[in-house]
């Protein structure tokens, strides 16, 4: 199995250019995540965050989240469901559903939760 092929995204993410800041810098502000448990295996991932340089962004640290919150419930893998994004006075938010599963899900969206942790702190995005 190809690990990295269930997170490049997120680590490609470390790879982009900064984004335009006052000095040309990427400083994110990163403004907590909400979770909510809809049912055994599923779970509600809201994240807000300022100085995102577009969805990508903002993916990232509900992914970071996601893995996080599985590997607390003791499982190893999630896999994403679906993302609602919004924007508002600068801030940026996403609302995403993600299953958790002890065992690597079908599906093409899938996050191995420890690999993926780990690039989210090499990567400097919260993971809770």
């Amino acid at each position: 199995m190809n690990h990295a092929a269930l997170i490049s995204p997120l680590l490609l993410l470390g790879c982009t250019e900064a984004p335009t800041g006052a000095q040309g810098v990427f400083l994110p502000e990163y403004q907590g995540v909400e979770t909510r448990l809809l049912d055994t295996d599923l779970v509600q991932i809201r994240v807000q965050m300022t100085g995102a340089r577009d969805r990508r962004d903002v993916t990232a640290y509900a992914t970071c989240a996601a893995a996080q919150y599985a590997l607390i419930r003791g499982y190893g893998f999630a896999r994403h469901l679906r993302t609602n994004f919004d924007e508002k006075g600068g801030v940026s938010g996403a609302d995403a559903v993600y299953t958790v599963s002890p065992t690597l899900p079908a599906g093409l969206k899938t996050i191995d939760a420890e690999v993926t942790v780990a690039a989210c702190k090499n990567n400097g995005i919260p993971t809770v």
